[in-house]
């Protein structure tokens, strides 16, 4: 298992109080586009704390969440400062996704769009059924 705290300290307090997915993401990103307002879909649960991290300022950020529905908790990490999060992760590609457990150990990570990781979260979180019958959903996508 990774260490969060090892990769970026201040987010080691996310898992506190039970597991943690830290999911870093793009505006401008068409597989981030289909990703985070699935994720919304898991937030009601309260199972596991979604923690989006936005790698575009707060004005850009802010129209993405209102064009998307999406209203994840969400910290930024902005090219301005050096994107530190992002570093400290090694992310190469968004959406890149960690499962941050208590502690601050990685317990899961994948990048990019994957139905079988999204059902695999939601059965972690106690959702029985994320997409709906019928529901046109991609297998994969590369971020």
């Amino acid at each position: 298992m990774l260490d969060a705290a090892a990769k970026a300290p201040y987010f080691r307090e996310l898992a506190e109080a039970g597991p943690a997915l830290i999911v870093f993401f793009k505006v401008s990103c068409p597989v981030c586009q289909l990703t985070l307002p699935i994720l919304e879909r898991l937030k009601s649960n309260g199972r596991i704390r979604i923690v989006a991290v936005s790698q575009d300022d707060a004005k850009a950020t802010a129209a993405f969440h209102r064009s998307f529905g999406v209203t994840l908790e969400t910290r930024l990490d902005e090219k301005a400062n050096g994107y530190p999060a992002s570093n400290g992760f090694g992310i190469r590609q968004v959406p890149s996704a960690f499962q941050v457990e208590p502690g601050g150990a990685i317990s899961h990570a994948w990048e990019g769009f994957s139905k079988t990781e999204m059902e695999a979260l939601a059965r972690r979180a106690g959702v029985d059924m994320l997409f709906g019958p019928g529901e046109q959903v991609p297998l994969w996508r590369p971020g």
